[in-house]
């Protein structure tokens, strides 16, 4: 069993809901990134979410972009966020963690010698944007053969035949993104979200981790009351952009910890 589906079968005999933060690697500085690791998980995150610097992330809004340029001022790579994952481990065996990022990457790099080297480090899955199902068999092949889980994206636009495409190719857990356009977008509809999830929950036996909108306690509570997991992005990333080096360990996991208490309130 996986770290990320032990992680879930552990929540759900005790009737919890997972709360998945999301950082961009090196943000605001590299030396902070694993200290902002560590600080989620004592704060109450169950799974980390952590993006992959990159000029180009089409499914993220201008929060997110920025801290993928802060980043990339100081030349992040993805071996640089291997390495830090492989820092994280040395004192965190049992938290998962999930990089969030796009293919560019991963193709400089070679699919083979990245699922490889993600395992090493104490990777646990892979969402990565912009490979759909259908173009990535051999991705996913990869990821598996070292027990990586690949972790895909439906939306609101997803239709049935789409969904079931996703889930054969999908382990760990299927990220729901809760509205249409970029993350850190509004307007999130809790009904409508709670229908799209129920219908996901009659074709896979998968937890299902809600994201894009997740904004503040309530909504974490809203999302909390019908999913598996509440995905929380631009958020945490607006508090680390407005939180001084010296404070931004502290003011994250405050916001963690106020977010926690709404989940754990359903």
């Amino acid at each position: 069993m996986s770290r990320i589906q032990s992680t879930f079968a552990t929540l759900k005999s005790q009737n919890k809901k997972a709360l998945i933060p999301y950082i961009t690697a090196g943000d605001p500085y590299p030396e902070l990134t694993v200290p902002l690791m560590h600080g989620l998980v004592e704060a109450g995150a169950d799974i980390l979410e952590l993006g992959v610097p990159f000029s180009d992330p089409m499914a993220d809004g201008p929060v997110i972009q920025r801290a993928s340029e802060r980043a990339l001022a100081y030349h992040v790579s993805l071996t640089d966020v291997l390495n830090l994952v492989a820092e994280f481990r040395k004192t965190n065996q049992t938290t998962p963690v999930v990089l969030m990022g796009y293919a560019n990457p991963i193709e400089a790099m070679g699919a083979e010698r990245f699922a490889k080297l993600a395992q090493a480090a104490g990777v646990d899955g892979a969402l990565t944007v912009d490979y759909p199902p259908e173009e990535c068999q051999e991705f996913v092949a990869l990821l598996k053969k070292h027990q990586l889980d690949p972790v895909f994206l439906l939306s609101p636009t997803s239709n049935t035949a789409r969904i079931e495409a996703i889930i054969k190719s999908a382990s760990g857990f299927i990220y729901y993104v809760s509205l249409k356009g970029v993350t850190g977008a509004s307007h999130l509809d809790i009904a409508d979200v709670g229908s799209k999830v129920g219908h996901i929950r009659t074709m896979t036996d998968l937890p299902i981790g809600v994201g894009f909108g997740v904004r503040d306690a309530a909504t974490a509570k809203a999302v909390a009351a019908v999913a598996d997991a509440v995905v929380v992005g631009s958020r945490t990333v607006q508090e680390i952009e407005s939180s001084t080096p010296a404070e931004v360990v502290t003011k994250v996991k405050q916001l963690m910890q106020t977010l926690r208490a709404a989940i754990d309130s359903v």
